[in-house]
């Protein structure tokens, strides 16, 4: 930083308005009375004149200052003003004067105010308490003597301008402050240039990667979160996927038939165990076909049921008939023939067929007649044998009419 630089800094307003009122005050004269004694001047102020008007009391100043500093370094002078509360300390502010008297005697004394952008600028406080006021000017100067070594270095004085609320103008002066100033490098002897310092390790930073873990340290959370998440939705309770419906009972009641018939049970001798389970399959079939319990009613309450069916059930009256020679045979203990077993399975399956739904598409041909089946038709016509008209029955006729006294006329369908 040179001199003519700092030349130039900003300075005080005082300095301007000192100056202003040295040039407002009437030049002396030899026919000029002396100043009045109200106005003493600061004997110690070198080109710094105060001015107080006449019957004003002096506003108190106090001053503090170092008494000693580093050459290169700043010192603060700090300025206190105790004045009334309509008073302004310094009215213009601070405005650049660097051909200013003032300002021209620091840089004779090796003073220098830095530049305010610095950090180092003059400083100006106000405090106000009842009818007074408190300025405060901290005012910073570097020092920079021509000289090596120690010196030795005088603040001069320096004006401060104070406006009052009548518009009157007072000035007042500091004390010259003398203050020693050591050289950093004077207490060595035969100071050397100093070597630089070693080099530090310079870290770059790594953008890419500093992104990339930020990006991983988001993703890792949100990606567990989402895992959770998701193991959860695929865990959780689902329903149960709706049952099959159920088959049809003619399908379930032809099936049972057709294991009856392959069963061996009238082989067998066992007529009786074979007549209770056709019993039972017919009676499952129409109570699950016109929606009732077959097993547990009795004859006359599936009778009731199927009496009040619509439309009416064709093969009726041969389902009256089949369940009430089963209830002989279960109740009464009667002995069936094994004949009488085949018989009755053939008419269950009638039973059956005759009772499918109506629709095209579930109704079932019919099996084919059997021989035998032909020939047992053939001998009963509506529950009665056709005599011949030209000789009486034979033995087999006669057996047949029996029978079919016994047991009902037989379907038109054969086995299958």
């Amino acid at each position: 930083m040179t001199r003519r630089s700092l030349g130039g800094l900003l300075g005080l307003g005082a300095f301007a308005l000192g100056a202003l009122a040295r040039a407002q005050a009437p030049a002396p004269s030899a026919s000029a009375p002396p100043a009045s004694p109200d106005v003493p001047l600061n004997p110690a102020s070198g080109t710094c004149e105060e001015r107080v008007p006449a019957g004003k009391d002096r506003p108190k100043l106090t001053e503090k200052a170092p008494t000693r500093g580093t050459s290169g370094h700043a010192l603060t002078l700090s300025l206190t003003v105790e004045h009334g509360k309509g008073e302004t300390v310094l009215p213009g502010g601070f405005q650049p004067q660097g051909d200013s008297t003032e300002w021209r005697a620091l840089e004779r004394a090796g003073l220098f105010v830095p530049d305010p952008d610095g950090g180092a600028g003059p400083l100006l406080e106000r405090k106000e308490q009842g009818d007074r006021a408190t300025t405060r000017l901290d005012l910073s100067l570097v020092a920079l003597p021509k000289k090596p070594g120690r010196n030795t270095v005088t603040i001069p004085a320096l004006p401060l301008s104070i406006a009052r609320a009548s518009g009157e103008v007072l000035v007042l002066c500091t004390s010259p402050h003398e203050l020693t100033i050591e050289d950093p490098i004077a207490n060595v002897p035969n100071p050397m240039p100093k070597q630089n310092p070693a080099a530090r390790p310079q870290r770059e930073e790594w953008t890419l990667l500093k992104q990339a873990a930020l990006g991983a340290a988001i993703a890792l959370p949100v990606g567990l979160l989402a895992a959770w998440l998701i193991g959860r939705y695929l865990r959780r309770p689902r329903p149960a996927p709706a049952p099959p419906p159920p088959r049809p009972p003619w399908e379930v009641a032809l099936e049972e038939l057709f294991d009856v018939r392959h069963a061996g049970l009238v082989a067998e001798g066992r007529l009786a165990e074979h007549f209770d389970r056709v019993s039972d399959i017919v009676r499952k079939y129409l109570g699950a076909r016109f929606g009732f319990d077959g097993l547990e009613s009795t004859t006359r309450e599936a009778l009731f049921v199927l009496r009040k069916a619509t439309p009416r059930i064709e093969p009726l009256d041969a389902i009256e008939t089949f369940l009430r020679q089963a209830d002989l045979v279960k109740f009464a203990k009667t002995v069936p023939t094994a004949e009488d077993g085949e018989l009755a399975l053939v008419r269950a399956e009638h039973i059956v067929r005759g009772t499918l739904p109506t629709l095209p598409d579930t109704m079932s041909p019919p099996p084919a007649a059997s021989d035998e089946t032909e020939e047992h038709a053939g001998k009963t016509t509506n529950g009665a044998s056709a005599p011949s008209q030209e000789e009486g029955p034979t033995a087999e006729e006669a057996a047949a009419l029996a029978e079919a006294e016994r047991w009902g006329p037989k379907p038109p369908g054969g086995t299958s």
